[in-house]
């Protein structure tokens, strides 16, 4: 029933598409539908799991011990509800608050983050809430940017705030799951470490609290709600009234029963909280634009939440549950009944609206409506949640004065709450003259109209809220919790403090105009748009200075830091390390120092090379007996690999010398001197890393398990290629993606930057050489008969992998091979190209690993590889796995190819051709 739950509202983002291709904007009273029944299957799935939480959970990453794991409790009921009903509202408003078109973008992102949403508060997986708490910041922040130039900065900046909050709870996982040996929410919440390790508790406790104020635009975090308003309305009331914002509320009610008693805990939220609520009221009160104003408000009523969350008590989280859905209710329909006021009269500004005559009855009562839920005005669901937070805020735990101040700040706030309610009323509709505003179509007010509804009815019939409540504080507390909600308590303190907010608040209503005066000059010493910017501007400084050490195509720079950084620990570790393990056996053979010999004599003979030619010819030497060093080793696979890159590395490099000067420049001995006595410390530490490590130990545990049950346990005897593509597939499809990133990023460079002109050979006339078509017989004559026999090789290797030496990247770097020979056996360089889609071959590879992975869901985990017998053949998905590495391989090599080898000629006079470069090949 939950993946139902969550699939409805998956399917509702995968449909968006071809709903708005089909039905324009529309589409929002249609991706309404797949979110209704998802709130109505969770619905179900509590009632059907009475006194227990539904659960249900696919393995996911089984060896790590991490599932897809969903639970449903009524806190998480409560914040389902609130994202699918609430959300359901938006879209259907979208429909008509958007004008004609599709907006494809805007209902996917929307839905998509819906269901990212949903997938947060039904986790019972900490991996699997992280997940969902980025998706949620990634969407936020693509729906800000998708609001036009006006919103890359604002995007951008709160992408940086929540995702700096992601870092944080990605810390707290991973100190949670190593501590408490799992990621089920539901159990490590009641395991003894939290009260047995103070300073666990409390570092965790930090990193949560930071990681939901980053969400909640919580003091100082708060700058990018604000920001952020620059999206559209619909965009507005969802992410930031009912979904996005509440986030970071869940999240500490979720953990409060883990952390409640940590005294850090409720410094931290008591304290932002509360600053965040008058910080948020005063600059509420200071706004002219009714939405701006509305963010203000929303920072405000946060702070309240996080500051009952913070106390503690039954009582203050009985409040807070009451007061999120008071919450979700008023603000969304504000921010949604604010668009139709814009959408009608053109504009939300007051100064501007005091101008017109705002004839919108239906508008006005909704408005009036849930600005009074959100002022506190008896009757409406607001009152009922804002006595419920003054008799919690009196009962504080700690000294009297804690609660007495903590109370004197909530009902000072309530008061500013009470102002900027009233500003919304009077500013919005207190014109008398001026353009006449007409009604909007039902369509357009219908859904904030209900949302202002619903906290007028359960206002009046509070009790209906009684089960729902009851069992979201009982989970957030962690002790049963008895609820019972009246909108009458008698004379009690909590409503005389409702009766001095109700008087003082009138009374900033009515002198309005002279408070607008007073707060007017008030301007704050530092804006957290700038800390913001000022700290983004510093990284970017920073990053710049840091990448500057190595960011160079000099390679003595390039290679300075990591050379220097590898002798240091070889010396750390020759001086404070441990004794060495005494040699097993005998670790080197004479065909090793021969090979060494070989390899040190290359090494020398590229010092002393001064044309780049001979360079390329003894670097090649080294490789090629490194090489034949692994073949003497048995490591073939290792072997083939290297062979091929040096034969594939040569032909680039040939390319690549064409375009270089033939003579390295001359350089004095004191600029060498550094680059020598860099090259000796890394050469140094190298040969002492090799004389410590090798021959020291027996074949390791894992060595051994790969030897003796590889076969076994993937059906593939060739225990190189069984590792790359079945034990550690995610390394490989990493790497894979790595490659194919890197062979983009080579054809965007040499797309957008031309290469140095090719150099002209300048050749006799008369020379066999001259002429291309002549000087290339051979080679294609051997090419029409090798060529199809390396193609057929590369096929073989790559199907053979598994078994015997190949495998999918040898068995490409052997094709790549066979058209490096197709590129030299051309007599010109439009006659060499190899006209393949390469970046397409790159792309395809990417996929196909990718998809081979999501194959082993069938069996379990990703990329998890499926065997079995077709046809009486033995067969492995981990082969189709090895298809993309060779597409994407391939990809890489035509790239090199195809954009290195073109011929980029550097025009004369006229536009004609340079006499220099006519004919070079």
């Amino acid at each position: 029933m939950l993946f139902a739950c969550l699939g409805a509202s998956l399917l509702a983002c995968v449909a968006a598409p071809v709903v708005t291709r089909t039905v324009g904007r529309a589409a929002g009273w249609v991706s309404a539908l797949p979110l209704l029944v998802a709130a109505t299957l969770a619905v179900t799935a509590r009632v059907a799991a009475p006194g227990s939480a539904a659960e249900a959970r696919v393995p996911w990453m089984p060896t790590l011990g991490v599932d897809l794991a969903l639970r449903l409790d009524d806190l998480a009921l409560l914040f389902a509800l609130l994202v699918l009903v609430v959300g359901a509202a938006v879209l259907g408003y979208s429909a008509r608050y958007l004008g004609r078109g599709r907006h494809t973008s805007f209902f996917v992102l929307m839905t998509a983050f819906a269901t990212a949403m949903l997938l947060l508060v039904l986790a019972d997986d900490l991996v699997v809430l992280f997940v969902a708490w980025e998706a949620t910041t990634l969407c936020s922040f693509l729906l800000i940017a998708r609001s036009g130039p006006a919103g890359r900065e604002p995007a951008v900046r709160t992408l940086l705030v929540t995702a700096a909050g992601g870092l944080a709870l990605l810390a707290a996982v991973a100190l949670i799951v190593v501590r408490t040996g799992t990621t089920r929410i539901s159990e490590l919440l009641t395991d003894p470490v939290w009260t047995r390790d103070p300073a666990f508790a409390t570092t965790v406790a930090v990193l949560l609290a930071v990681a939901a104020f980053t969400k909640s635009a919580q003091f100082p975090f708060h700058a990018w709600l604000p920001d952020s308003m620059v999206a559209i309305t619909p965009v507005s009331a969802y992410l930031h009234a009912a979904a996005m914002v509440k986030a970071g509320v869940y999240l500490l009610l979720r953990f409060s029963p883990a952390v409640s008693d940590v005294p850090t805990w409720r410094l931290l939220l008591v304290t932002g909280g509360l600053v965040t609520a008058v910080i948020g009221a005063v600059a509420a009160l200071r706004r002219h634009d009714l939405k701006e104003l509305l963010a203000y408000s929303t920072m405000s009523q946060l702070g309240l939440l996080t500051a009952l969350i913070g106390v503690g008590t039954p009582a203050a989280l009985t409040a807070a549950v009451v007061h999120t859905v008071a919450h979700a209710l008023f603000k969304s329909a504000l921010f949604m009944l604010v668009g139709v006021v814009d959408h009608e009269a053109g504009t939300r500004d007051i100064r501007r609206l005091r101008t017109m005559r705002l004839s919108m009855p239906v508008t006005a009562v909704a408005t009036g409506t849930a600005a009074a839920s959100m002022a506190g005005v008896p009757l409406l669901l607001g009152f009922v949640s804002k006595e419920s937070m003054f008799a919690a805020f009196l009962d504080t735990p700690g000294p009297a004065w804690v609660g007495a101040t903590v109370t004197g700040v909530a009902v000072v706030t309530a008061v500013l709450t009470f102002a900027y309610s009233g500003r919304i009323v009077f500013g919005a509709f207190a014109g008398r003259t001026g353009r006449v505003v007409r009604e909007a179509p039902v369509t357009l007010w219908a859904a904030p109209v209900l949302c202002a509804l619903a906290g007028l009815v359960l206002g009046a019939a509070p009790f209906l809220l009684d089960p729902l409540a009851a069992g979201a504080a009982s989970v957030a507390a962690g002790t049963p919790v008895d609820v019972h909600l009246v909108l009458w308590h008698g004379l009690t303190l909590a409503l005389g403090m409702s009766v001095l907010v109700f008087v003082l608040g009138s009374t900033v209503v009515v002198t309005r105009r002279r408070v607008d005066r007073v707060l007017a000059p008030l301007r704050a010493t530092v804006s957290g748009i700038a800390v913001v910017d000022g700290s983004r501007a510093g990284l970017v400084r920073l990053g710049a200075v840091v990448g500057g050490w190595t960011g160079t195509d000099a390679p003595r720079r390039h290679l300075a830091v990591p050379v220097v950084c590898v002798t240091a620990i070889a010396l750390v570790g020759v001086l404070g390390g441990s004794p060495l393990r005494p040699v097993v056996g005998d670790p080197s053979l004479p065909l090793d120092w021969l090979l060494v010999a070989l390899v040190a004599g290359g090494v020398l003979a590229a010092v002393r090379a001064r044309t780049r030619i001979a360079a390329v010819v003894v670097v090649g030497v080294t490789g090629f007996a490194t090489a034949l060093w692994f073949f003497a080793l048995g490591a073939v696979d290792v072997a083939l690999t290297q062979l091929l890159v040096e034969i594939l590395t040569v032909c680039v490099m040939v390319l690549l010398l064409r375009r270089l000067p033939v003579r390295f420049a001359a350089e004095r001995v004191r600029r060498r001197l550094p680059a020598a006595l860099l090259a000796i410390a890394a050469g140094t530490a190298t040969t002492l890393g090799v004389w410590a490590f090798t021959g020291r130990r027996e074949m390791s545990a894992a060595s051994e398990y790969f030897l003796r049950q590889g076969e076994q346990t993937t059906g593939g005897a060739n225990v190189v290629n069984t590792i790359l593509v079945d034990f550690r597939a995610m390394d490989t499809l990493g790497e894979l993606t790595v490659l194919g990133v890197a062979g983009v990023a080579v054809a965007a460079l040499l797309h957008a930057r031309r290469p140095v002109p090719v150099r002209s050979a300048r050749l006799d006339d008369r020379s066999p050489l001259a002429d291309p078509m002549d000087n290339t017989v051979f080679v294609r004559t051997v090419t029409r008969v090798v060529g199809p026999l390396i193609v057929l090789l590369s096929l073989l290797l790559l199907v053979r992998g598994h078994q015997e030496p190949g495998g999918g990247f040898i068995a490409a770097l052997v094709g790549g091979a066979g058209f490096a020979l197709l590129y030299l056996a051309a007599p010109s360089d439009p006659a060499a190209r190899i006209r393949w889609p390469y970046l397409l071959l790159i792309g395809c590879g990417v996929v196909v690993g990718t998809g081979t992975g999501l194959l082993g869901y069938v069996d379990g985990s990703f990329l998890k590889p499926l065997h079995g017998e077709v046809f009486g053949m033995y067969l492995t998905t981990a082969l189709v796995f090895d298809v993309g590495v060779y597409l994407a391989v391939v990809g890489v090599v035509l790239t090199a190819f195809n954009l290195l080898g073109r011929q980029h000629r550097v025009d004369g006079p006229g536009g004609a051709p340079a006499p220099d470069e006519v004919g070079a090949r």
